[in-house]
């Protein structure tokens, strides 16, 4: 499928990015479209394309698949950047002194690899004067979907997506890329049709049926044997830390579920600290 064309953003207007780091992003954006590398932008940059909205943000998110990295942090590098592979099952950063940029090749819960799937039928924007790819909508909602932290919450981000695109979404394969993780997308479904009472048909009737279905025959069912899992690590890192560490349950982040391991687990819950300090 090939990018659609259309949308145009220009961030240096709307005064959201300071010059310098505007021109950081522009440097970055440039060498890489300079390299043929593979990125998507992501973050509050793709947000604006989708929805409208525009706020400040203090980086850029850029999503790239884990088999780039090296020649990207090579590419950086010889630009005078620093690289940092920041958390392995995730995410890595390109710093240029206090500023930095997130390159992002997983969730931080280890269920949504970007994979091939990321890189079809991509819209074209202009970033900071750029041409660059967005993230599609339904990867946006799929990289948003499981952030459900105390001091972070993205469910807001996803009723404006389903706003401002349901008519527009691959819901087909919105449902496929959910998975087993469908509960989760009822559950945003369901909360946008109570956020916007008005606007509730503009979910297929036929999603919110299937999702309803599945979830009838699940409440028929009898409970699993030796099932023992706590799945609320896959929403928040730091909330059922309790349930993992003193009830005993299984972390849902180290089941089949998610790609992490326990190194992984433990270097993410470390840097809740690092978080706490900023």
């Amino acid at each position: 499928m090939e990018p659609t064309a259309g949308l145009a953003l220009s961030l240096e207007e709307a005064e959201e990015v300071e010059p310098r780091v505007a021109d950081f992003y522009r440097q970055t954006l440039r060498a890489l479209n300079g390299a043929d590398i593979p990125f998507l932008v992501g973050g509050a940059f793709a947000h604006a394309c989708h929805t409208g909205i525009r706020r400040s943000t203090k980086d850029l998110d850029l999503f790239i698949r884990r088999a780039d990295y090296e020649r990207i942090a090579q590419l950086m590098q010889q630009h005078g950047w620093r690289t940092e592979m920041s958390h392995p099952h995730w995410l890595a950063k390109v710093h240029d002194g206090p500023e930095f940029i997130d390159l992002i090749f997983n969730s931080g819960n280890g269920l949504m690899p970007v994979d091939e799937r990321w890189f079809r039928g991509n819209s074209r924007a202009a970033v900071l004067g750029v041409p660059v790819l967005v993230a599609n909508v339904e990867d946006s909602l799929l990289s948003k979907a499981f952030i459900m932290e105390r001091e972070r919450y993205d469910g807001g981000d996803i009723a404006h997506l389903l706003q401002a695109t349901a008519e527009r979404l691959d819901w087909p394969g919105l449902l496929e890329r959910f998975g087993p993780h469908w509960r989760v997308l009822l559950a945003h479904l369901t909360l946008f049709g109570y956020i916007y009472p008005g606007e509730r048909q503009r979910i297929p009737g036929w999603v919110m049926e299937r999702l309803m279905a599945r979830l009838a025959e699940e409440v028929r069912e009898p409970p699993a044997p030796n099932e023992h899992v706590c799945a609320g690590t896959l929403l928040s890192r730091e909330q059922y830390l309790h349930d993992v560490e003193q009830l005993g349950y299984v972390d849902g982040r180290l089941t089949a579920a998610s790609t992490m391991t326990a190194e992984d687990v433990a270097g993410w819950t470390e840097a809740i600290a690092d978080r706490r300090s900023q």
